[in-house]
């Protein structure tokens, strides 16, 4: 009886302590009021998309949120530009995905995205299964059926795009699923395609963020490898500067300058003004631009981060000096790169003495003085593999010196070695090798084994016969600027047959890699060009490729003038490639803001 009383008393007590929690009001307050507040952004309007047969919306995933009086700017992301050439893309049953890539800078946040979609899908699908899907990061944002009436037709669809999944660098991507009839279809139907316009676009909100003034993080905010466009770093001076100070800027550019690689760069000059941007104020105690008049004069070559007087969204990189020695000094410290950037300002004692340099050792330069590892080539991880039913082409790079002479050359020696998913059968998959653009040779895909290895030599600057001795390829030339292509050609066994009698499966991916440790050889060859050659001056092609040239012995020889007697003249041109050009010496030369701005070194 007892053991049933405390049972009783056991339960009572329960009861008691779970009913006020279950009867408490605030909870219940909470839970009635979250649908109402969730209520636009998940309640399903299919009316809608039923009502625009032409255009298709997605409800965004979260709303926008813009701060005011913060500094914004709106920014159009065309296909012709940031997708891959033509910047048109067809999307089909075997390749049935695409993609276009952008950037977030640090200091920049993007507030609200729209994705702008211009395409034309197949008049042979079948509606609502067919449909295009949206992904940004691999993350859904939106689908969209093709519908009966869009069929054949160029749609134009806006999906706003979620900012809380953009980071530092961002890919969408398009998936087409497409059905051209219920049942035994055939993934590689021509039918099956769908056809994204180049005049798509994102239109990006980008609002800015205040930064700390932290040299931890630098080059940021002056200079961000996420940004894609092209660098315009103003540079700042009291007056007109004279050669030390107009040297301590060409250096400091042409650090920003490597920096910037194939984005371009531009660096106006400012007397005694600021710009709106970012800058670099060169200044000394003696010499300064009357907004730093109140700052306190420095002992020693200083660096420093300030705040633009006039907005806080803005930052100014200072070189601050007691001379033009520091400045010089100072200038050196930033392009040599072994200064520990901490804090807003950094003092610079001393700067180390470079090793001399080497000669051809341009970074965007292959090597010539040994065999070169295509993982040296490659400029960002998994650029040697692709996958997919049909894989896309590996491509590789080959920047050459512009005075590597293949005259008479029997060819380059490459040994490749690769891996690939083994076709099924003995069939005709294969893998064509391609330089610029002109085909050099094919070899079979076989199916007993998935690693190879193969010693070639490329042909240079020979006649190729294509099995007709009558006939003759034109020679294949090296330039500057070179690109090697793998394409990968599998044939893929597709489903098949009759309603009757259908036979379906699972296409699946096949792999492809071309392994780090593949070698090319250029070391065989001289380097020899008469000069002068205008088409080796550093044009924009040459300044992406390496230009200008690495230090001596960069040998040229003048050709000889009729009725000389002297031998031709032979002498080293001394420049960098790709580096900050701190050795170099600018002539004292009066200088304006537009003369300087010309002289100022923007490929090194």
């Amino acid at each position: 009886m007892k053991r049933k009383l405390s049972l009783i008393c056991a339960v009572a007590v329960g009861m008691a302590g779970w009913y006020p929690f279950a009867s408490y009001p605030e909870p219940t307050a909470a839970i009635t009021a979250a649908p109402t507040a969730a209520a636009p952004l998940t309640a399903p309007e299919p009316t809608l998309a039923q009502d625009q047969p032409t255009a298709n919306v997605v409800d965004p995933a979260a709303p926008v949120v813009v701060v005011e009086n913060v500094p914004t700017r709106d920014v159009k992301l065309s296909f012709a530009k940031i997708a891959p050439a033509p910047g048109s893309m067809v999307l089909r049953g075997a390749r049935p995905d695409g993609s276009v890539e952008f950037g977030m800078r640090s200091d920049e946040v993007v507030a609200k995205a729209l994705l702008n979609l211009d395409y034309t899908p197949s008049p042979s699908l079948l509606p609502v299964q067919s449909q295009l899907k949206v992904y940004l990061n691999d993350e859904l944002m939106g689908v969209l059926p093709v519908t009966k009436e869009q069929l054949g037709k160029k749609v134009k669809a806006q999906i706003p795009i979620d900012p809380l999944y953009i980071t530092d660098f961002n890919r969408v991507r398009l998936e087409f699923v497409g059905h051209y009839r219920d049942v035994c279809e055939n993934p590689a139907s021509s039918t099956l395609w769908l056809d994204i316009g180049r005049d798509s676009n994102l239109d990006l909100t980008y609002q800015s963020l205040k930064v700390r003034n932290d040299l931890s993080h630098f080059p940021v905010p002056f200079y961000d490898s996420r940004d894609n466009r092209p660098l315009n770093l103003p540079m700042v001076f009291a007056s007109a500067p004279d050669g030390q100070q107009q040297q301590a800027a060409a250096i400091v550019a042409s650090w920003f300058g490597s920096k910037a690689g194939w984005r371009g760069q531009q660096f106006p000059v400012y007397f005694n003004a600021l710009p709106d941007r970012n800058a670099i104020v060169f200044a000394t105690n003696d010499r300064r631009p009357d907004f730093l008049r109140e700052h306190p004069p420095v002992n020693a070559p200083t660096i420093e981060m300030i705040d633009h007087p006039d907005n806080p969204y803005v930052k100014l990189l200072v070189v601050l000096g007691r001379d033009d020695k520091d400045l010089l000094l100072a200038a050196k410290g930033i392009a040599q790169g072994n200064i520990l950037f901490r804090g807003n300002s950094v003092v610079v004692d001393d700067v180390k003495q470079l090793q001399a340099r080497k000669p051809y050792d341009a970074p965007n330069w292959v090597r010539t003085d040994r065999a070169v590892t295509f993982a040296e080539l490659k400029t960002y991880e998994q650029q040697l593999q692709s996958s997919g039913l049909v894989p896309d082409s590996i491509n590789v790079a080959l920047n050459l010196p512009p005075d590597l002479y293949l005259l008479r050359a029997n060819g380059i020696d490459m040994d490749l070695k690769y891996r690939y998913t083994m076709p099924p059968v003995k069939d005709s998959s294969r893998m064509d090798i391609s330089l610029n653009d002109q085909f050099l040779q094919s070899f079979s895909l076989n199916s007993s084994q998935d690693v190879n290895k193969l010693i070639l030599r490329l042909p240079v600057l020979q006649g190729l016969l294509d099995g007709n001795s009558a006939v003759t390829i034109p020679a294949l030339r090296l330039g500057a600027m070179n690109q090697l292509r793998f394409d990968f050609q599998y044939m893929n066994p597709m489903p098949g047959g009759s309603i009757d009698n259908c036979i379906t499966f699972q296409p699946v991916q096949n792999h492809v890699v071309i392994g780090d440790d593949s070698t090319i050889d250029f070391s065989k060859y001289y380097h020899f060009i008469t000069m002068p050659d205008l088409r080796s001056l550093p044009t924009r092609a040459s300044r992406i490729a390496g230009w200008p040239i690495s230090p001596k012995p960069w040998w040229w020889c003048r050709k000889p003038r009729p009725r000389a007697r002297l031998p031709p003249c032979w002498s080293p041109l001394a420049a960098s490639a790709l580096r900050p050009a701190w050795r170099r010496s600018i002539s004292r030369l009066p200088m304006t803001a537009a003369r300087l701005r010309a002289k100022t070194p923007t490929c090194c």
